[in-house]
């Protein structure tokens, strides 16, 4: 890049990590005060129990879930994991799951290990957007499926799955069955791409298990959440004391707790709005200014709000974001957690993208920092980096 390039900061990889809001670091230097231990039976430690409670009344709330649903895990990752591991452990043998093959890494990996371990994982069709095919959940839904598993809204393409209408076929499954057998399959969302733009309510999708973290919503890092309905079957994978409800044992992180729930409190869907416009407006555009490009998953409605993820045809997602960097525009491949893998997408893979298209995808994850003069600065500079490129590698 030439020194004569004025370079910007312009920060659009918030579905890996959202800036923390300063009003929640506020909130968490006031809970590392509270040095003592939840769980000890003094008056310092009564202190920090009631700071605790507080916070996961808070998050209860949020969720329209009761207090003794919430269990704080160490990150998202680790929220899914509990949910996948502690419901197998805690049933009799192995079964079958159904889930996507768009779902997050921390979602697919503990599948795989559970399928060494003899569980049967069957894979529902998507269509060309990432969407599931509900037809194909009613015909491969049986007696021996012990969960569901389904993300909200995925991390790379962004497609919503509408989660009232599986709820729906999994409630009307479970209630042809035998009084005894009512209370599989369980139904599990990984929500941590959804908590800033999509309804959060457990009562109005009937789950059994959700997933969420805090490095999405502008919360701490360090910090996960899953909702647990009272009566699911759940075995611990951290065995010790008896925090979390005897889920997950281990002194509580009582600083990002407090931070978590501050972050909750913020969240204001009417962002949504306005970041959907933003979205639409960069997707507009780039098509009219690089009509060579792909748009990777659904459109308007059907699409999380801050999510744009488009395919430049021949070239490297790699290179790509390299020559961004040097502008200082931050965007992303896909999830943070293969960022570093040099295999393609498997999302990419699954909704049948073109060879051609699927190693040069850039995720634009947009955040309430963005605005238009950054969308329009990007709109700038992407051309330019594409035409720099395929002059360098004679595409």
């Amino acid at each position: 890049m030439s020194s004569k390039v004025k370079k910007t900061t312009i920060y659009l990889d918030n579905a890996a990590a959202t800036p923390t809001d300063p009003r929640v670091i506020k909130e968490m230097i006031v809970a590392m005060q509270l040095y003592a231990n939840p769980s000890s039976f003094n008056d310092a430690g009564r202190i920090a129990r009631k700071k605790l409670d507080e916070s996961r009344t808070k998050i209860a709330r949020f969720l329209g879930a009761k207090t003794s649903e919430i269990v704080f895990t160490s990150s998202g990752s680790e929220a899914n994991s509990l949910a996948l591991f502690g419901m197998a452990n805690s049933h009799p043998k192995a079964g079958e799951i159904i889930t996507t093959s768009i779902e997050h890494p921390s979602v697919l990996e503990p599948l795989k290990d559970l399928a060494r371990k003899g569980w049967k994982i069957t894979y529902l069709k998507v269509d060309a957007s990432g969407l599931v095919d509900l037809k194909d959940l009613e015909r491969k839904i049986n007696s021996k499926v012990v969960l569901i598993s389904i993300i909200y809204a995925n991390h790379e393409i962004g497609t919503v799955q509408p989660v009232i209408k599986i709820s729906k076929i999994i409630k009307d499954f479970r209630n042809s069955l035998q009084a005894h057998e009512k209370v599989y399959p369980l139904f599990h969302v990984d929500a941590c791409q959804a908590t800033c733009y999509l309804d959060m309510n457990v009562n109005n999708f009937g789950v059994d298990m959700m997933t969420f973290n805090g490095t999405k919503i502008y919360g701490p890092r360090g910090i996960g959440v899953l909702y647990l309905r009272t009566g699911t079957p759940m075995r611990p994978l951290i065995f010790g004391g008896d925090q979390e409800h005897g889920l997950r044992a281990g002194t509580e992180n009582l600083p990002a707790i407090t931070g978590l729930a501050r972050a909750v409190s913020l969240v204001n869907k009417n962002y949504s709005k306005t970041t959907a416009r933003l979205r639409d407006y960069f997707l507009e555009q780039v098509e009219e200014i690089m009509p060579e490009i792909r748009i990777n998953g659904p459109l308007n409605s059907g699409r999380l709000a801050n999510n744009i993820n488009i395919s430049i045809p021949n070239l490297s997602s790699e290179n790509l974001l390299l020559e961004l960097d040097k502008y200082g525009i931050y965007a992303s491949a896909g999830s943070a957690c293969t960022a570093r893998s040099v295999e393609p997408s498997h999302v990419l893979r699954a909704i049948g993208v073109e060879e051609k298209y699927i190693h040069g995808a850039l995720r634009f994850s947009l955040g309430r920092q963005t605005t238009k003069k950054e969308i329009d600065c990007v709109l700038k500079i992407l051309p330019k980096v594409v035409r720099d490129l395929k002059k360098r590698y004679s595409v």
